[in-house]
């Protein structure tokens, strides 16, 4: 992306360099808990919840182009099985990196001689990160790597058979439950042989009312 806009060190997720300094091999470790931002996730299918705590550990390394950045982020996503319904917690472990770039080197570690004008020059600029000031963010590099470790479709167990699709119970919670299938073609015959049966018994009836009325005559 491009030069970021001006960055603010009290947050949790900017992180400042000038103790690491822009000496080629120069290493820093650090470890941080910061609160999810909002949105952190897969939004409508699973996240880690707005404020949570997110574990980080990073390894800052100066090379000459700039800071690469190596790091994992721990946490618990929540969200909902996509086969039964029911809420679901998710132990999470995303592993990432980046390299943040000095604005004024090129990918060999040189000084600029000049900004580049061209339309590819603008498109790789557009998808590097860079430091500013001493500062990076680390939290569109963060937001990928979670959303990249979240399953799509999360389940609460690998064998979740999920919900009985006549009556909707949860069919983890009542092993062998089933409904009795009817083939319909036997159902409509069924049906035809009731409406015959009562079509016969209307009959009998009928006949019965008839002998009666000629007995009292």
């Amino acid at each position: 992306m491009a030069l970021n806009a001006r960055l603010d060190h009290r947050n949790p997720l900017v992180f400042d360099t000038h103790e690491l300094g822009r000496r080629p091999g120069a290493l820093q470790r650090l470890t941080r808990a910061v609160g999810a931002p909002k949105d952190f996730g897969i939004q409508g299918v699973i996240g880690v919840p707005e404020g949570a705590p997110v574990e980080l550990e990073l390894r800052l390394e100066s090379v000459m182009e700039g800071v690469l950045v190596t790091g994992t982020a721990r946490a618990v996503a929540e969200g909902e099985c996509v086969r039964c319904l029911e809420p679901l917690q998710l132990e999470l472990e995303a592993d990432f990196q980046e390299m943040f770039s000095y604005p004024d080197a090129d990918d060999r570690g040189r000084p600029k001689a000049e900004p580049a004008d061209d339309a590819e020059g603008s498109t790789e600029d557009e998808d590097r990160l860079f430091i500013e000031d001493g500062l990076f963010d680390l939290e569109p590099v963060l937001r990928d790597a979670v959303v990249l470790a979240l399953p799509m479709q999360p389940v609460c167990q690998e064998d979740c058979e999920g919900l009985c699709s006549e009556c909707g119970v949860r069919l983890s919670d009542e092993p062998g439950h089933h409904h009795d299938a009817v083939d319909i073609r036997w159902a409509a015959l069924q049906g035809l042989a009731g409406s015959l049966e009562d079509g016969e018994k209307d009959e009998i009836s009928g006949a019965e009312s008839g002998a009666d009325e000629k007995q009292e005559k």
